[in-house]
């Protein structure tokens, strides 16, 4: 269980998100932190992969070398 406080403002907006997805208070927030932890992995991730290759190319390249330009 996890106890938060929120400014009056922030959970008056949280109440209106959630009831516009048909949702509830508890449920909203719970996803908010899941994308919020798997997109900090995504990035940690990247970084890894980044240090570990150190090198770096353009889009234009990258787009070129799949095959995606002609």
């Amino acid at each position: 269980m996890l106890a938060i406080r929120l400014e009056k403002e922030l959970e008056q907006e949280l109440d209106l998100f959630a009831k516009a997805k048909g949702s509830n208070r508890s449920a909203v927030v719970r996803e908010a932190i899941v994308r919020y932890l798997e997109d900090n992995e995504d990035l940690e991730l990247a970084r890894q992969a980044l240090a570990e290759t150190g090198d770096r190319k353009s889009l234009k390249e990258l787009r070129k070398d799949l095959g995606l330009d002609s």
